[in-house]
């Protein structure tokens, strides 16, 4: 055995054989990659060979006991890459990818969040580092300080690029166009391993910033025509009944919508949200097929889209990756043809996501962060300002707005992982033994409750009345790896079917004077919401490159694609190439018709992917009247630093929304 470690080849074989193994026990222990086949399983356990091989015998190229060195090292950051995408993928239910590393300005705010996705147990997958350490200070001493022939390192990348070959020729004949026709990274892990994903990607982001250089004004012409033809006729009843109200804008974060009417333990978990849906009189209309459309960007994603009916990007956030495109987002337009002041409520810091330059993009007056609010010990819990005080410091500013207004507030405290003080919980947790689902309930009573509050200081306000409310979920809280914690809950097995149907999130709208319409049934999307909004303005959304339909037209489309390429109608649903009838949950086999929709719903994935790689839209004038927004006008932060809670009165006039608010 001494005589076999003395050699370094030893040495590297085994680095190979440790880091193999991991990777595959982690691919069956952490992952949910849904192997289908016996291919599949050979194809999971052999895909990481090839990139140990290469990787590590990059080491070999150093001289003497250096190569040990270097090829720990290798080992080591491999390693690190594989076990953060663990973490990520407890959570997200997804891989990290290049444009998720330009978002590091965030982490700082994610602290909490990460910490409770760690658990102690994964100190096993150190252990073949450790092994590899213990081998190099037992044996190093006899390993022979002379450079490896260099023949053999080639040698060994040779391995590794003829292992690709062979793994990629295999998944290409049990996934035909793996690399060319797939928005689920779920297939490339499953089917390259995590390495060559993170080299795939890199090579798919370099190809996607490099669109912007190459593109012109002739490539928004499709896009144009698409849209166009897609575009839904208003209904006549409700085209301009809103015109000159103000806008309300709740976004509720991390809300699913089995959460509405929801029972835990015989009592309702969000009582005035129930309310809302429930009772005629409040006059709200409530979209039970609502579905969230985001991807790696989450709550940035569900922003962009509600803003704007564009797709986020696969990968990343475009709030941080196209921050600097140009939009013709909603709160431009109602701007510019409605004379609105816009402003956006959020209780954390304004560089958070990239928001203090993409909102200028979208020409957001205001942006009321965090340096608008008391963000002292007592008030802040996991990312930033508790939903209680984030709705009650919040009256005096939106009350400083010049009216008509549009106003987006962001609702934070129910977010993973879903902390609250005891004293702030109203309902007890549920007891599944997963502690992210269980307390995501006391959250979500939490967040109920403040609504309430803030309704209550609307009406006395006298705002109510006199604005569109519109409240609305952003993406999933409980991720596809909670399935045993939510089956337990919900009585039932969540299948890769019923994990579709639980991307429903909540869409509630109240327009003044109109009579709500109870529970609507149809199928939407977050697509859908401008639209929407613009129509209810008397804004013809089809002056606009908007991927969405008109929620209250006739010819509203109820196909929504969701941004991995799977897709829900009211008849089927489609998840990873697999169609299910709606109501029975069974798979069946599609027809002609329903191929062709998947197809058209990845074309238009597709599009909205060249119109945000190329920023096609600085190539595009809506109307006559449409000037591109300049983001030099504004400027966001508060630099007086006095936050609601110091001020004793009311402004006297309302506050200039091109300038940052000073409240005196």
């Amino acid at each position: 055995m001494k005589k076999i470690l003395t050699s370094k080849m030893a040495f590297f074989f085994i680095a190979v054989v440790l880091l193999w193994l991991k990777s595959y026990l982690i691919y069956i222990n952490e992952f949910n990659l849904d192997i289908k086949n016996g291919m599949q399983e050979f194809l999971l356990f052999f895909n990481s060979l090839s990139s140990a091989l290469f990787f590590l015998g990059l080491g070999l190229f150093a001289k003497g006991r250096r190569a040990g060195i270097w090829i720990i090292i290798i080992d080591s950051l491999m390693s690190f890459l594989l076990y953060a995408n663990v973490v990520f993928y407890r959570f997200n239910n997804d891989y990290i990818t290049w444009p998720t590393l330009t978002q590091t300005d965030n982490f700082g705010s994610l602290g909490s969040s990460i910490a409770s996705l760690m658990q102690w147990t994964d100190i096993v997958y150190l252990l073949d580092i450790v092994v590899l350490i213990a081998l190099f200070i037992w044996f190093k001493k006899d390993w022979s300080t002379e450079k490896i022939s260099r023949r053999k390192p080639i040698l060994v990348l040779l391995l590794g690029l003829i292992a690709f070959s062979i793994n990629l020729g295999l998944a290409e004949a049990d996934r035909p166009e793996l690399l060319k026709r797939t928005f689920d990274r779920n297939y490339i892990v499953k089917y390259l391993g995590i390495y060559n994903f993170t080299m795939y990607d890199a090579v798919q982001n370099i190809k996607s910033s490099s669109q912007r250089v190459l593109a012109d004004s002739d490539d928004i012409t499709e896009v144009e025509n698409y849209t166009k033809n897609k575009f839904a006729e208003p209904n006549p009843e409700l085209f301009g009944v809103a015109k000159g109200k103000n806008i309300i804008k709740i976004h509720l974060e991390s809300f699913q919508s089995f959460l509405i009417n929801y029972k835990l333990r015989g009592e309702e978990v969000t009582p005035f949200l129930n309310s809302l849906v429930n009772d005629p009189e409040q006059d709200f209309t409530y979209f039970d097929n609502f579905f969230h459309q985001t991807e790696q960007g989450k709550t940035a994603d569900a922003e962009l889209i509600m803003d704007n009916s564009i797709y986020g990007l696969p990968q990343g956030s475009a709030f941080v990756t196209r921050g600097s495109n140009t939009y013709q987002a909603l709160p431009a337009i109602l701007h510019q043809q409605g004379g609105y002041t816009t402003a956006v409520f959020h209780g954390d810091y304004k560089s958070f996501w990239n928001r203090d330059e993409i909102y200028k993009q979208f020409g957001v007056d205001t942006y009321f962060d965090a340096s608008y609010y008391n963000m002292s010990e007592d008030n802040i819990i996991n990312y930033g300002l508790k939903d209680k005080p984030f709705f009650e410091e919040s009256m005096p500013l939106l009350k400083s707005l010049n009216q008509p207004f549009y106003a987006h507030m962001m609702t934070l405290t129910h977010h993973h992982p879903y902390l609250i003080g005891e004293d702030e919980a109203s309902i007890a947790p549920a007891e599944t033994g997963d502690k992210s689902v269980d307390t995501y309930f006391q959250t979500a009573r939490y967040l109920d409750e403040a609504l309430e509050q803030f309704f209550n200081d609307l009406k006395d306000a006298g705002l109510y009345d006199n604005s569109v409310i519109l409240l609305y979920g952003d993406h999933y809280g409980i991720s596809k790896n909670h399935n045993r914690a939510m089956g337990e809950l919900l009585d039932e097995e969540i299948t890769p079917f019923k994990s579709t149907q639980l991307q429903r999130v909540p869409l509630l709208i109240k327009v003044p004077g109109v009579d709500g319409m109870g529970t609507v049934h149809e199928y939407s999307g977050q697509m859908d919401v401008m639209p929407t909004l613009l129509h209810l303005q008397g804004i013809n959304a089809q002056d606009y490159i908007l991927f969405g339909t008109d929620l209250f037209s006739k010819d509203h489309k109820e196909v929504i694609p969701f941004r991995n390429g799977d897709l829900v109608t009211p008849e089927y649903t489609e998840v990873s190439g697999t169609f299910y009838d709606n109501n029975t949950g069974e798979e069946i086999e599609p027809t002609d018709e329903m191929l062709q929709v998947k197809q058209e719903a990845l074309h238009e994935l597709e599009l909205s992917d060249k119109l945000l790689n190329g920023d096609l839209l600085r190539f595009y004038k809506p109307n006559a009247d449409w000037s591109p927004v300049d983001p030099t006008k504004y400027r966001y932060g508060n630099e007086s630093g006095v936050i609601p809670s110091d001020v004793q009165q009311e402004p006297e006039k309302p506050l200039d929304p091109r300038q940052p608010h000073i409240l005196r």
